[in-house]
């Protein structure tokens, strides 16, 4: 029998294995929640990669110490450097974990790490038979939703329910930088909803239909959302992010131009278009083919910059990729359109305010980073739904 009560009391040092990226993470918050309530007095390490330091100093109030993972066998982030991972391990022995958590997937080998580092104690999920050394483990439950999963690693540890519900903190300079980029921004999104709900009250309420269809996205029924008043200074404002890392995640640039010009003349939308710095390319080939004249912000913010413009416009659209869980995190309606990754996992739970597009194809969910075939399961998304999908969210903040 595991004392639970005994492992909370007596446990120092925590350390955290979650070598992934930005919605990863974002994914693993509430979870990070559950273990500073269970351990309050414990100090909490994220061994993750090197861009996750600053995501450590944000969500101080959960996690004290960041260490960069440098690679191990059989984990795919990183290349592993046989000089370097030793040395990474004995430095991490010699720290004296009292406790190590497994939150980097299945465990298939990431169990292996995760029991190298010499905590006293362990926590993970196993695949099949493969439990490891792990001295507190369950099954991986790979019929649940990500945040779920994180949270039932805290669960096993004994640490009080918590709320699933996402986080992105921000502070006054988040904001101040996401106002430099667009004056009047923080009024906005309260400017445009009156003006939406003006237009509701002024035309019956249209029909909607999801289905993908509509190559061109022209509703007829959207057409009446459209604001009346085609200079009005209340216009909404709506970002698009249009990269991904992996390129099979990644909807057709056509088909995001042929969506933001809609949007534009629907509703007269101011679109943003976000991205980082190594999405350049893939966002002004979006550009490229739009014929409304969008606010190109890729490579001008911070990470804490996006989340604030995130927080502060009207709606949010994105492929299936870090800033969708931002907006998630942050409360803003947004749209995330699905390929290859299982939906079922990574959707966001609250799906009134956070809509999933996608088609349903026979080699959907898969691992590909890129797609082998005919990128199917996306270019059978056409731009009518995602249309569809931002009138209803559109309509829906108006008479919140």
């Amino acid at each position: 029998m595991i004392d639970r009560a005994a492992i909370q009391k007596n446990t120092r040092r925590i350390a955290i294995f979650r070598a992934l990226q930005l919605g990863d993470l974002i994914q693993a918050v509430p979870a990070l929640r559950a273990l500073r309530a269970g351990f309050p007095r414990a100090e909490i390490t994220l061994i993750g990669l090197p861009w996750a330091r600053p995501f450590v100093q944000r969500f101080s109030r959960y996690l004290d110490r960041f260490v960069e993972f440098v690679g191990f066998p059989g984990i795919a982030e990183l290349e592993v450097i046989p000089e370097r991972t030793t040395r990474f391990l004995e430095e991490q022995r010699s720290y004296g974990y009292d406790l190590a958590i497994q939150m980097h997937g299945s465990g298939r080998t990431s169990n292996r790490l995760v029991c190298s580092l010499g905590a006293r104690m362990s926590v993970g999920y196993f695949e099949h038979h493969d439990r490891e050394e792990l001295t507190l483990r369950a099954p991986y439950p790979d019929d649940q939703p990500e945040v779920y999963r994180n949270l039932g690693l805290a669960k096993l540890l004994g640490c009080p329910a918590t709320d699933p519900e996402l986080e992105f903190p921000l502070d006054e300079s988040d904001y101040a930088e996401a106002a430099a980029l667009l004056p009047g921004l923080l009024t906005v999104r309260s400017m445009a909803t009156a003006r939406v709900a003006t237009t509701i009250h002024e035309n019956e309420e249209p029909q909607t239909s999801y289905g993908s269809g509509d190559p061109c996205g022209r509703h007829a029924t959207l057409d009446r959302l459209a604001f009346p008043g085609r200079h009005a200074p209340s216009r909404p404002r709506i970002g698009l992010h249009t990269g991904a890392r992996p390129p099979a995640r990644r909807w057709p640039a056509d088909y995001f131009a042929s969506l933001a010009d809609e949007l534009a003349r629907l509703f007269h939308a101011q679109i943003i278009l976000t991205g980082s710095t190594d999405e350049l390319s893939i966002v002004q080939s979006v550009q490229e083919r739009m014929t409304t004249r969008p606010i190109n912000l890729t490579g001008k913010t911070s990470l804490g910059g996006l989340a604030a413009l995130i927080a502060s416009i009207d709606l949010f659209i994105s492929n299936d990729t870090g800033p969708a869980h931002i907006a998630n995190a942050v409360g803003t309606p947004s749209i995330t359109i699905f390929g290859p990754a299982d939906y079922r996992r990574w959707a966001p739970l609250n799906q009134s305010l956070h809509r999933v597009v996608r088609h349903p194809v026979a080699c959907s969910p898969c691992g590909y980073w890129d797609c082998p075939i005919d990128h199917r399961c996306l270019r059978k998304v056409y731009p009518g739904s995602v249309i569809q999908a931002a009138g209803d969210l559109l309509m829906k903040g108006a008479v919140v």
